[in-house]
C-alpha cells in the first residue's frame, strides 16, 4: 500500500515527531533494564525460584493484552483521553509492584503497566510509519538503537547503586515520571487524525496472553506446552499472510524479528540470574554485563552507514553470529569458566544485532496492501514482544523447574537455536526484489 503523501511530514514537524519516537524508545531501554537488572533481587524476595516465568512476563501479558484494543481505544477515546488512560496505567502499574507483598500482585502490576506500554507503543509506532518519510524513518531505527547506548552504559552500575540506597521497590518506581512524559511529548507531536477503528480478529489476538498465562500457571505435564500453541494461534491472527512461511520480504522479515525476540530477548531477560547464579558475579557485575550488549548494539546501528564493513555482513550472518555467541554465554559458565568469558560472547551479540535489527526492522514496517500503518506497526511490536514473552516464559520456567546450572544450558541453548532460524528468516526477508532489498534497507 502507498502512502498518502499528504499525510507525511517534512521539515520541524518530521524531526519533532521522530524525535518523540527516539525519546520513547529511550525510555523503553530504562525501563528494560531496571527490570533486568532487578530480577535477582525480586526472586529472592518472595522466593519465587519456581516462578521465574511469572516474574518475568507480566509486563509482555499485559502488551499482547493491549494489542487488539489499541487503535479502537484511540478511536473512540480521541488522543487526549488515551494519553490520560495510558499515563494513569503506567502509574498504576509501577505503584502496584513496587508495593507488592508476593509474586502475584508483582506481575499483575507489571501486567498492567504493559498494557499502557502497549497501548501508546501502537500509537506512536503506527504515527512513525503514517507521517514518515522512509528515509526519515531509517534515521528514526538507528537513533532509536542508540537510544540503547547510554542506559546500557550508565543504567545498570546505577540500579545497583539506587537499589542499595533505596531498595528495590523505591528503584523500580524511578522511571515512571519519565515514561508519563515521553507519552506526553509523542501525543503532543502527532497530528490530530484519529485512525478508524481497525476490524482486527480481537478474540484470537486475545488467545496470546490466555495462552501464555495458562502456560505459566499449569505446574507440568503435556497440557502445559499446548497452551504454547493457543498462544501461537493468537499471534497467528496479528500477522499479515505469509509471516509462518516465511514468505520472502516482509513477511520474511516479521518472523525474523519474532524469532530474534524468542531467542535474544527471551536471553536477556534472564542473564542476570545466569550470571549471579552460574557464574558467581555480583548483581553489580550482572547487570555491566548486560548493559554492555546494548551498548554495542547501539553504537553498530550507528556505525552501519558508515562503516562499508559493517554494511556489507547480512543480516543473517549476522544473526549466525549472535546464536552463536547466546549460546555460547551459557556453555562457557557451564564449563566453569570466569565470567569476563561470557561477558565477552554477550558483547559480541550485541554487535551482530546491530548489524541484523535495522534492516530487518524497516523491512517489517513497511506497509503493503491490505496492511494498514496501524497493523503494520502493530505487527512490528507484536513480533518482538511475542517472541520475548515466549522466550522469557519457556526460559523461565526451563530455569524453575530443573536443577543447577544444566537448567540454563537447556534454555540458552533452545534460544540459541530459536537465533539461528531467524537467520534464515532475515537473509530471507532482505533478499527480496524490490526497494527493501539489502543496499536499500541499509
Amino acid at each position: 500500500m502507498t502512502r498518502q503523501q499528504d499525510a507525511l511530514l517534512t521539515g520541524r514537524a518530521a524531526q519533532v515527531l521522530g524525535a518523540s519516537v527516539v525519546l520513547l524508545e529511550f525510555m523503553a531501554a530504562v525501563t528494560t533494564f531496571v527490570a533486568a537488572t532487578l530480577l535477582p533481587v525480586v526472586v529472592d524476595e518472595f522466593d519465587a525460584g519456581r516462578r521465574v516465568g511469572v516474574v518475568v512476563s507480566g509486563s509482555a501479558i499485559g502488551l499482547f493484552l493491549a494489542l487488539p484494543l489499541a487503535d479502537q481505544l484511540l478511536a473512540a477515546l480521541g488522543s487526549v483521553r488515551t494519553l490520560i488512560a495510558g499515563a494513569t496505567l503506567t502509574v498504576l502499574g509501577g505503584v502496584l509492584s513496587a508495593i507488592s507483598s508476593d509474586v502475584w500482585l508483582f506481575a499483575g502490576g507489571r501486567l498492567i503497566a504493559g498494557f499502557a506500554g502497549g497501548l501508546l507503543a501502537v500509537f506512536g509506532v503506527s504515527a512513525a510509519v503514517r507521517h514518515l518519510q522512509d528515509s526519515t524513518r531509517r534515521t528514526v531505527i538507528a537513533l532509536s538503537s542508540a537510544m540503547w547506548i547510554l542506559p546500557g552504559l550508565v543504567a545498570p552500575p546505577l540500579i545497583v547503586l539506587a537499589e542499595h540506597l533505596i531498595g528495590w521497590r523505591w528503584t523500580l518506581l524511578l522511571p515512571v515520571p519519565f515514561v508519563v512524559a515521553a507519552q506526553v511529548v509523542i501525543f503532543r507531536s502527532v497530528p490530530p487524525v484519529q485512525p478508524a477503528a481497525a476490524r482486527r480478529p480481537q478474540a484470537r489476538t486475545l488467545l496470546v496472553p490466555l495462552g501464555i498465562a495458562g502456560f505459566l500457571l499449569l505446574e507440568g505435564g503435556p497440557l502445559r506446552w499446548c497452551f504454547l500453541l493457543v498462544a501461537g494461534a493468537g499471534f497467528r491472527s496479528l500477522m499479515p499472510p505469509g509471516t509462518l512461511s516465511a514468505r520472502r520480504g516482509p513477511p520474511a522479515a516479521l518472523l525474523g524479528l519474532t524469532l530474534f525476540g524468542l531467542g535474544y530477548f527471551g536471553a536477556s531477560e534472564l542473564l542476570t540470574l545466569l550470571f549471579t547464579d552460574v557464574y558467581g558475579a555480583t548483581l553489580a557485575v550482572a547487570g555491566i554485563v548486560l548493559g554492555t550488549a546494548s551498548a554495542a548494539w547501539g553504537v553498530t546501528s550507528v556505525a552501519l552507514t558508515r562503516i562499508p564493513l559493517l554494511g556489507n555482513v547480512s543480516p543473517g550472518a549476522a544473526m549466525l553470529l549472535v546464536a552463536i555467541c547466546v549460546g555460547g554465554t551459557c556453555v562457557a559458565g557451564s564449563l566453569g569458566a570466569p565470567w569476563p568469558v561470557g561477558g565477552v560472547c554477550w558483547l559480541l551479540s550485541g554487535i551482530g544485532v546491530g548489524i541484523f535489527y535495522p534492516s530487518t526492522y524497516l523491512a517489517a514496517t513497511t506497509p503493503t496492501a491490505g496492511f494498514s500503518e496501524e497493523r503494520a506497526a502493530a505487527a512490528a511490536i507484536s513480533t518482538e514482544s511475542f517472541g520475548s514473552l515466549t522466550g522469557g516464559a519457556v526460559g523461565g520456567v526451563l530455569i524453575s523447574g530443573g536443577s543447577g546450572d544444566s537448567s540454563f544450558l537447556v534454555a540458552y541453548l533452545l534460544l540459541a537455536g530459536a537465533l539461528l532460524l531467524s537467520a534464515v528468516a532475515a537473509h530471507r526477508a532482505v533478499s527480496a526484489p524490490g526497494p527493501l532489498g539489502p543496499k536499500q534497507a541499509c
